[in-house]
């Protein structure tokens, strides 16, 4: 029985890929680099306790803390002045990103409303997947009960493919609800 997505990778994927593409050597086989998770917020509210309570949950949800992403120039239209606090994001790496992609395609996933599986074309021609999840609650590790603001964030899982079916083919491999 396999533990983890790492070692389904190991054992499932690579050989699946590399007989499926011809590849020689194992380390040519593409793999998942990273993921990263951000969200975006209204920095004209200037609301720290909303601020603080996205913080606390994508830290929850990732397990890692987020980073600050601020405003590179000013625009009148959003109220946005250079150097403000506009969203939050977060580069998972390593034991964290197969732990957090566990959890999404085993647990958070099945559990969004009306999900049917990721489309196709949510993979770009590089091969990396993003998916928009639209409400922070479909994460265990969130409390309806306690959670005042709902929001949505984007994951991307950043890959080292060199195109479209090599990347749909190491997600599909991978089992991630793919229609």
């Amino acid at each position: 029985m396999i533990k983890n997505l790492k070692e389904k990778y190991i054992k499932e994927v690579i050989p699946a890929l590399k007989e499926k593409f011809g590849y020689k050597n194992d380390l040519a086989v593409p793999r998942i680099v990273k993921v990263v998770v951000n969200t975006g917020f209204n920095p004209a509210s200037k609301d720290e306790k909303i601020q603080k309570e996205i913080a606390d949950n994508l830290s929850l949800i990732t397990g890692q803390k987020p980073v600050s992403r601020r405003s590179k120039k000013s625009e009148a239209g959003f109220k946005i002045r250079e150097g403000m606090v506009v969203g939050l994001s977060v580069s998972l790496r390593g034991k964290n990103m197969y732990n957090f992609l566990d959890r999404l395609i085993n647990i958070a996933l099945p559990r969004s409303r009306d999900f049917r599986g990721l489309l196709k074309k949510n993979i770009d021609q590089a091969g990396n997947l993003n998916i928009g999840i639209k409400e922070q609650i479909i994460f265990p590790e969130i409390s309806t009960e306690n959670t005042k603001n709902i929001f949505g964030f984007e994951v991307a899982v950043v890959t080292n493919a060199n195109d479209y079916k090599q990347g749909l083919e190491m997600f599909k491999l991978l089992g991630f609800p793919i229609k």
